[in-house]
């Protein structure tokens, strides 16, 4: 078999000593004890890819897809493995040379990358489905449907954000731009308002630039790397046209692409501009406790509370104590730990959509664990963990929890 093009860093790809102490942290190994679900064994596939190996079949090709890319691996393994590279690398060189069904193509070139990206598109999709919804035609369809329809909002808030927003005390601390998102302004309009409130209440004016784009994730997850690197250029240059002390962001798996723009642009045009869009891009949690946010009055919160670690947020961004700091400044005593909190609730951006029987297993996975808590309120940093959540309670246990944003959790316990 003729070897094929060398896609992999071959450095990131060697650093790998399959050592196994990455196994308890990935969770399609801990659901299939499956080697070649994990993440040593996932590499070792990427590596017979590139050596010409092992073809590029539906049976290699279904390992790499049922990676959920959360990077728990990252966080455990000793020697630094970039896991997170290697995975968009592959799937760049897949998404190149393997054909897939027609579903799959439907699915992921017309959903994930037409409509999904688009504001205006997604809101055009959604019509139908709560349609749908309402009408509880969802009984009839077949799982490979019902199970996505199930992730949609009955009543989503899409309420564009102003253009500027002044500090609530003059004069201003300084001036941060905030990152609409995608699915974040078509159904999470209000989430977006409690963070621009929030960063007014702390102190500093809002710019929220008109010509951004979809920060890329979707395309990266998926193997389209120039897809993601277009979008990454087109926001560079919509974000470079204010002076901004800061770029903030609400949404974990946006914030870990944001993060990585320099990366992703490395040895392309604009890598430097790149690096400094990156160097200023902050969570929302990271930059609220940066400032001191945790420090002031909130309103008591009723009921134990607990809190979901998104996976983008906490692997890739390293980012665990901030959100936990700020739940408990609001929760106090009624805070309570989630057991395997990062473990991936099962949404992993559009996983739950390409790949809804793992999805679904880990969902179920997460509610047990939610269960065990007896919490009414489950905070998290991340709108697809919300849908997957929230989902999840609805079958489970409907009524009896709350799954709520970070951003609006703080803004409604803050004090008049």
């Amino acid at each position: 078999m003729t070897a094929a093009p060398r896609f992999l860093d071959e450095q990131k790809s060697l650093a790998c000593v399959h050592c196994g102490l990455c196994l308890s942290a990935c969770p399609t190994y801990l659901q299939t004890g499956n080697e070649n679900e994990s993440p040593r064994g996932r590499i070792y596939i990427m590596r017979a890819l590139q050596d010409g190996c092992l073809p590029v079949d539906d049976a290699s090709v279904q390992h790499i897809d049922l990676c959920l890319g959360c990077r728990a691996c990252e966080v455990a393994c000793p020697s630094g493995v970039q896991y997170g590279a290697l995975l968009e690398q592959t799937r760049d060189f897949i998404e190149h040379r393997h054909s897939r069904s027609l579903y799959q193509k439907l699915l992921r070139r017309f959903v994930v990358e037409t409509v999904l990206p688009v504001p205006w598109r997604m809101k055009l999709a959604l019509f139908p489905a709560r349609i749908a919804k309402r009408l509880r035609l969802d009984r009839i369809l077949p799982a490979t449907l019902r199970e996505p329809l199930s992730l949609i909002r009955a009543r989503p808030v899409s309420t564009p954000l102003p253009k500027f927003s002044p500090a609530t005390q003059q004069p201003a601390k300084g001036t941060v731009g905030v990152v609409g998102g995608c699915v974040m302004s078509v159904m999470f309009g209000d989430t977006n308002a409690s963070t621009v409130r929030l960063l007014n209440e702390a102190g500093f004016d809002v710019v929220v630039p008109n010509n951004q784009k979809c920060c890329g994730a979707l395309f990266a997850h998926s193997g389209r790397l120039e897809l993601a690197r277009e979008h990454a250029q087109e926001n560079i240059r919509a974000f470079s046209a204010h002076k901004l002390d800061a770029i903030i962001i609400n949404a974990a798996g946006c914030g870990s692409t944001l993060k990585e723009y320099g990366h992703l642009l490395e040895g392309f045009e604009r890598h430097s501009a790149g690096a400094e869009f990156s160097s200023k891009v902050r969570d929302l949690t990271e930059f609220l406790v940066e400032h001191g946010f945790a420090k002031r009055g909130f309103k008591p919160w009723p009921g134990l509370v607990t809190y979901h670690d998104a996976c983008h947020l906490a692997h890739p961004q390293r980012i665990t104590k901030q959100p936990r700091e700020l739940v408990r400044a609001v929760a106090g005593a009624n805070y309570v730990e989630l057991p395997e909190s990062d473990l991936c609730c099962g949404s992993a951006g559009t996983y739950n959509l390409t790949q809804p029987k793992m999805a679904e297993d880990l969902q179920h996975r997460k509610i047990q664990n939610i269960l065990s808590t007896d919490a009414t309120t489950i905070v998290t940093t991340n709108p697809g963990c919300i849908l997957q959540i929230a989902a999840g309670l609805e079958k489970a246990a409907p009524g009896k929890m709350r799954v709520m944003h970070i951003a609006d959790y703080l803004a409604a316990s803050l004090q008049k």
